[in-house]
């Protein structure tokens, strides 16, 4: 299967073509069963498709009381006393999806569920990994580690290993799966908390331990006080479980995202840019769609002959007006550019 890859403007351009997509794919999907599980993301690619989700839902274009929901990570760590302050630390991704989507929609949805990262205490858990090393494996090339709890863990590393990382997982296979799963990309190709470097065969559900320079950057970008106060683990999918949904859409814009993005269209699959696992959800028939803002998607247009060569399809929004962005549907052939 080709990757699909639209080109817009800019990022509110780029939220109106996310959110026609997704729309259109739930209620295609609705029209054949009567759930449909759609995978979320936190940051602020997505921020701008939620407002478009949340209008959609609110006008009935498609049911939230049919829409089950399952998110990719959360923090291990958050600031309070315990697991119910923790939930509700405007830092976690679960205040994240409340204040973005959740609290938009006024009929409530079937089910949702965010990784239970907060019922983790990273203190005890720091503890467990200094007094028990031979109940675990770091697995990374880089400074962000995935911690591997192995079989004979006991205490606090067995009860994350079943009751936190295993029992996710079961819950999303025991859902049918995930149809449609939305995601963003870091500045180092890393999705949701997969960071560079840890190995694709780490788990469906990891927990991590954080990369320095992702720390760095939550407390550059204002999310934390300082490094002290920011969570040093978290709970996330791995590329494995993210891209083994039926259809996975990209979000991606700014200049930060243009060599990650074009590494994983064009270059090889490699733990280094965890986004390329995309790949092997083309070569297994599933559907893998990039909606870019320019800035984002230079890397690919500078190289149409290599974009070609991949079999992938450009899809050229911009100047367009953005009520025709409203057509947007997934075309099964849209080498021609145009819109339904």
């Amino acid at each position: 299967m080709p990757a699909y890859i639209y080109v817009t403007s800019d990022f509110d351009q780029m939220s109106q073509a996310a959110g026609e997509l997704v729309t259109a794919d739930i209620a295609t999907g609705l029209a054949a069963k009567n759930e449909f599980v759609l995978g979320l993301a936190t940051g602020n690619s997505p921020t701008g498709l939620y407002k478009h989700l949340a209008k959609s839902f609110n006008a009935g274009r498609i049911d939230p009381r049919r829409v089950r929901t399952f998110n990719l990570d959360e923090y291990v760590g958050l600031p309070g006393d315990n697991a119910q302050q923790a939930t509700l630390h405007p830092e976690s991704y679960s205040w994240f999806m409340v204040s973005e989507l959740f609290g938009l929609v006024e009929r409530r949805l079937l089910e949702t569920s965010v990784p239970w990262g907060t019922l983790v205490d990273q203190a005890a858990l720091a503890r467990a990994l200094a007094d028990h090393p031979d109940e675990y494996e770091l697995r990374g090339a880089d400074r962000g580690r995935a911690v591997v709890i192995g079989e004979n863990a006991t205490g606090i590393l067995r009860m994350i290993r079943e009751k936190v990382l295993d029992a996710y997982a079961a819950k999303i296979a025991a859902s049918g799966g995930i149809d449609l799963q939305v995601i963003g990309v870091g500045g180092r190709g890393h999705v949701a908390f997969h960071e560079s470097g840890i190995p694709f065969d780490s788990g469906q559900v990891m927990l991590v331990k954080l990369d320095d320079s992702t720390v760095e950057n939550a407390v550059a970008d204002g999310h934390f006080a300082s490094a002290a106060d920011c969570p040093r683990y978290a709970i996330s999918m791995g590329a494995r479980l993210i891209f083994g949904a039926r259809t996975v859409v990209v979000l991606a814009s700014g200049e930060r995202k243009t060599g990650p993005v074009t590494e994983a269209v064009l270059g090889p699959v490699t733990p280094d840019v965890p986004l390329s696992y995309g790949q092997r959800l083309l070569e297994r028939g599933g559907t893998l769609i990039f909606v870019l803002d320019e800035a984002a998607a230079s890397g690919l247009l500078a190289r149409p002959a290599d974009v070609a060569a991949r079999g992938c399809y450009v899809i050229d929004l911009r100047g367009r007006p953005y009520t025709r962005v409203a057509d947007v549907a997934f075309a099964r052939d849209p080498a021609s550019n145009r819109l339904r």
